[in-house]
């Protein structure tokens, strides 16, 4: 995979950069597929669902509405997304056990951590086209996240 910063300088405007400074909190640092999206607001029992699902290397965009307050994603669900083959998740939020979920070969990209349970009411929206930061996440667009940062397909 190329660099985004390399990416960028070829294809230009062609993508979006992502401005939020996103924390690389998983196992793999540079992943990049196809992305799915997932709405929801301090509620992973619909993300839980789709991570459930079997995978080709997708990136699970999930638009937490930049909650803090509690973990979109622990351990159990990133371990979910490991065995069905998701190349990564981006979180406009925070996870949880980001010890163990450092050690799992998935990249994932949230705001921060939290210790603290989100709710299972599975309330929420997925595989709409998802804003956040200025940016456009339409599912099937290819994004590319690296340490540098983020970059979508316009």
């Amino acid at each position: 995979m190329l660099l985004t910063a390399d990416l960028y300088d070829q294809r230009g405007e062609d993508l979006q950069s992502v401005p939020l400074q996103f924390l690389n909190l998983g196992g793999r640092a540079r992943f990049s597929g196809p992305i799915r999206t997932v709405t929801c607001f301090e509620d992973n029992a619909l993300l839980k669902s789709v991570l459930s699902t079997p995978a080709a290397g997708e990136v699970l965009v999930i638009d937490g509405g930049g909650s803090l307050n509690t973990a979109l994603m622990g351990d159990m669900i990133a371990e979910l997304a490991v065995q069905n083959g998701w190349a990564g998740v981006v979180i406009n939020g925070a996870i949880r056990d980001r010890v163990a979920i450092q050690e799992m070969p998935l990249g994932v990209k949230a705001l921060g951590s939290n210790p603290r349970k989100s709710s299972k009411a599975g309330e929420g929206v997925t595989d709409a086209v998802v804003r956040f930061a200025g940016v456009t996440f339409t599912p099937g667009r290819t994004i590319f996240c690296d340490e540098d940062g983020i970059l979508v397909e316009r």
